[in-house]
C-alpha cells in the first residue's frame, strides 16, 4: 500500500478529488492543518530533545565563533 499526498491550488480541485476518491471508494483522511507534518514532527523532537537534557549552552560571546 502506498501513501499520496496532494496538494490541490483551489477549492474546485479538491472537491473533486473527494468526489472521485469517495465514487472509487478509497479511504481518505483531511489534515487542516497548515504546518507539514515532517516540519511539526522535528519542532516535537526538539521538545522532546530539551526536556531531556539534550541541549548546549552557547554564550553571547562565543556565538560567532
Amino acid at each position: 500500500m502506498e501513501t499520496l499526498i496532494v496538494r490541490p491550488d483551489n477549492d474546485e480541485k479538491l472537491k473533486a478529488l473527494k468526489a472521485v476518491l469517495k465514487v472509487l471508494e478509497i479511504d481518505f483522511e483531511e489534515n487542516k492543518s497548515p504546518y507539514n507534518p515532517e516540519f511539526v514532527s522535528k519542532i516535537l523532537q526538539g521538545d522532546e530533545d530539551i526536556k531531556a537534557g539534550h541541549t548546549k549552552k552557547i554564550s553571547l560571546d562565543d556565538i560567532w565563533k
